[in-house]
Order: structure tokens, then sequence, then C-alpha cells
């Protein structure tokens, strides 16, 4: 029996050796020193923490939608669903805009309609480049609120043309609110397989919720069709029933209830605009010498138009150390 005992305890002392042995081993190692992190992990770990902190920011509550829209007039539409308040619009007067006295007078009424809660329609800004399109919506925008309180002013929300397909999400949000909007979409227009004015016909008109009453829809672009020629006539020459496949198309526009086109100006005109800038902003020169270099640099830019006549005046400004103050 002792014997048993003694072959028994050998046995045992040999199970136990190995164990007693790991965990010497963790325990110098949990005395042993930190090995500094190369810099490719520590930049791992900083960009986990940084995508950590950005689902946190995400996961706390949201501003009051109401208390964010009382912060500005105007504001940036982001496809993530944010608004940025715009303080400063970069717009010009609407008495400095010449040439376009029929279009703003319809564009004005129509505006002041809609500000006062009445019917009005939405408005698609078409033609020549450089004769104050999205201009003329901006200035509409500050002269219909200049005299209003601000409980009673309109937003202007100005959404991209590459987000359109996030229309609806737009609509969605201002719908509830007590405030009315413009929502601007400026240079619009599709090419090619772009399918995305699907969306904004839906919101135009023929959607099951349609437009909301407390927002109207202005857009500009150099298209009357918001489609290019070459689109129409490909869509006319390969589909099989060409009629329906252009009727598709040009649809869009149909859906606009005003059309307000912009033509060039005449030389005139564009002498009209100059002087009303150079007036305005205290740019003085003699009369003459202001009609021969305001011609000079439309023929050398090939073309007369608001752009270009702002543009002249921008010149011969800084030319002149003049400050355009208010621009």
């Amino acid at each position: 029996m002792p014997k048993k005992a003694k072959k028994s305890t050998s046995k045992t002392a040999r199970k136990i050796a190995p164990r007693a042995a790991a965990n010497s081993a963790a325990k110098a190692a949990t005395k042993s020193p930190v090995t500094p992190l190369d810099g490719a992990t520590a930049e791992r770990i900083a960009n986990a923490l940084e995508t950590i902190a950005s689902r946190l920011a995400a996961a706390s509550p949201a501003a009051d939608p109401a208390e964010s829209l009382s912060a500005a007039d105007a504001f940036v539409w982001h496809p993530d669903g944010r608004l940025a308040p715009v303080p400063r619009v970069s717009r010009v007067e609407l008495f400095l805009l010449k040439g376009v006295d029929r279009m703003r007078d319809i564009l004005m009424e129509n505006t002041e309609r809609f500000a006062n809660g009445l019917p009005a329609n939405n408005a698609l800004l078409w033609g020549a480049r450089g004769m104050g399109k999205s201009s003329l919506v901006k200035a509409a925008h500050a002269s219909i609120n200049a005299e209003r309180k601000p409980a009673d002013r309109l937003k202007l929300i100005e959404i991209h043309r590459e987000d359109i397909e996030s229309l609806p999400a737009l609509m969605e949000q201002l719908r509830a609110s007590s405030f009315r909007f413009i929502v601007f979409c400026d240079d619009l227009s599709f090419d090619g397989n772009d399918a995305s004015y699907k969306s904004l016909k839906a919101v135009l008109e023929g959607g099951i919720e349609g437009r909301p009453e407390n927002v109207i829809l202005y857009a500009t672009s150099n298209r009357r069709h918001l489609l290019a020629r070459e689109m129409i006539e490909n869509e006319r020459s390969t589909a099989i029933n060409p009629g329906e496949a252009v009727e598709e198309k040009v649809s869009l526009s149909d859906r606009f209830g005003l059309w307000l086109g912009f033509h060039r100006c005449s030389q005139d005109e564009y002498l009209a605009m100059v002087r009303g800038y150079c007036g305005h902003f205290g740019v003085r020169i003699d009369d003459e010498a202001l009609e021969r270099e305001a011609l000079e640099w439309s023929t050398t830019r090939g073309s007369r138009s608001g752009r270009v006549a702002w543009q002249f005046t921008q010149e011969l400004a800084g030319r002149l150390g003049v400050r355009l103050s208010g621009n």
C-alpha cells in the first residue's frame, strides 16, 4: 500500500508541474514592460475611436426642427437629412436686375401670393445663360421678406442637382413645419440615362401625397425641357413608340405652372446693367469711357448678359480701387 501511495503522489506532481509553470509564465508576462504601439496600430485605434464618437453623436437627440429653421432665412439641403443655415445669401438687389422686367413682375406676384398663403405655381426659369435667372429667385425671396416679421418670413432652401433623388425626404421634413418654403434648384438638367427626374415629377404632381401646401419649387435651367436635345432625339429614334418615349421625358417641364423665358439682352440693356451697377456701388468714370470699355469687354467675352455686365463692373471697380460692398 505505501508503494502505491508514493506512485500516485508522483503522478499528481507531474500533472501540477506544467500548470504551475504556465501560471508563473503568465505572471512574468504581466510584469514585463508594455511594447510601444507602432504607427499603423495607433492610427487604426484612432480611426476606430473617431467612428465610435461619430455614431454616438448621430444617436444623440436631434435639435428641434422648428428652432433650427428659425436660425436663418436660407438653407442648403444635404441628402443625409441636414439643413445647413446660410447666414448671408450671395445676391444682388432686385432693382439692379435690368432687362427682365416682365419675368421679375410675374415671379414677384407668384411669390407674394405664396407667401400670403394663396395658391401659387412652381416656376421654371429657363433660357440664355447669365441673364439673371438664379439672381432673380434670390432677389425675389429677399424682397418678399424685407418687411415681414420673423415668423412670417419665407425660407429659401437650395437643393443641388445631384441630390434631387432625396427631394421626397426633404418634402417629408418640411411638411409639418409652420414656415413656408421656396425649394430652389439652380441649373437643373438631365442627361443620358439619368432617371432621377422621376423623383422630381412625383413631387411636382402625381404622387400620392403631392407637394406640401407650404412648399413651392423654383428651378433654373438653360433648357426649356430640362433635357438635352440629343437625348430627346435619341429617344425618338430608338424607342418602339417614339411619341410616348419623348412625352415621358418632356412631361417633366410641363409640371411647372410658370415658364419664364430669359433671352439674350440688347446692347442698350447691357449698358443699362453696367450703368446700374456702377451707379449703385459708386464706381465713377466718364460715361463715354464707360460705354467704350463695357462694349470692348463684352466683345472679348463673346456675349452680352447680366453676368458679363457684373464681371466688367468688378474689373472696373478693382482697377479704380473701389470696394463693392454688399456683393
